[in-house]
């Protein structure tokens, strides 16, 4: 009973200090962001920095109020974008994934030819992608799944080949079928690799977004950046970006809480 109380206690302690270092670890990067706002501001004053080169950064926030942005709807059509490109390219990378998994006569065939176009520059899609598919949502949803769903599909096809050989044997000895041996034993053993496409991918899916609201589109914080552009309307421009990074940061947040709550810490990649 007293080894069993000592255990806990330290195991108590342990935690309590893993919290303080990472409290301490949030105090120190709000601290220097902010340290950082405040340098930016007080440079742009002292000398006098034109508007339309750098703006400060009260001038970037007094554009919020303005309705003529609308930053309402369009920070909530380019999150539309990102959002339904990852999952999409999530899913759709998973199920390859496991169809190569699956068969090595498919991986033959088609692996070669998937990395061949992702080798295309997505950007020199884009006129043939307005001809095929006209403006709108869809379109850039699809921009964005072409940059995401081979980071994911990469690193699942490798996690997949990382689970142990004997443990598929054993389902196999048990007659398992391929779906309970993939929901078993290839998915668990995948999960940190897919996590860790999944934060590459989270980060190219604003990249796909934005690129592909500033040649296919008539909404969205890009295209809002193409108009107000003409006008050197800078602190919009700098208000733009600033959306598009937060809403960045919240998807790349959330996979991280997924991936907290579903791994262990010591199965995390990263």
């Amino acid at each position: 009973m007293v080894a069993a109380a000592e255990t806990q206690t330290a195991e108590d302690e342990s935690a309590r200090l893993e919290r303080r270092q990472r409290n301490r670890r949030r105090l120190v990067a709000i601290v220097s962001h902010l340290a950082a706002l405040i340098f930016w501001e007080v440079a742009v004053r002292a000398f006098e920095v034109p508007r339309f080169i750098l703006p400060a950064p009260s001038e970037i926030l007094a554009t919020l109020p303005s309705p003529r942005y609308d930053w309402i709807g369009n920070s909530w059509v380019t999150a539309l974008e990102i959002g339904g490109g990852y999952l999409l390219a999530t899913v759709l990378g998973v199920l390859s994934a496991l169809a190569f998994s699956w068969s090595r006569g498919l991986t033959m065939a088609l692996f070669p030819l998937l990395v061949t176009l992702n080798m295309i520059p997505k950007v020199a899609l884009g006129p043939l992608v307005i001809v095929w598919f006209s403006y709108g949502i869809s379109t850039n949803i699809l921009i964005t799944f072409s940059l995401c769903y081979f980071p994911i599909l990469l690193t699942t096809v490798r996690g997949l080949r990382e689970v142990e050989p004997d443990l598929l044997d054993l389902v196999k000895s048990l007659r398992g079928s391929r779906l309970q041996m993939f929901i078993y034993i290839q998915l668990p053993g995948a999960l940190p690799y897919i996590f860790s496409g999944m934060k590459v991918a989270a980060i190219l899916a604003v990249a796909g977004a934005v690129v592909g609201e500033f040649i296919a589109s008539d909404r969205g914080l890009g295209y809002l950046m193409i108009q107000v552009q003409a006008a050197l309307d800078t602190p919009a421009m700098f208000m733009a970006v600033t959306l598009i990074t937060l809403i960045g940061i919240a998807l790349y947040m959330a996979v991280m809480a997924v991936e907290h709550m579903v791994l262990p810490k010591d199965a995390r990649m990263s």
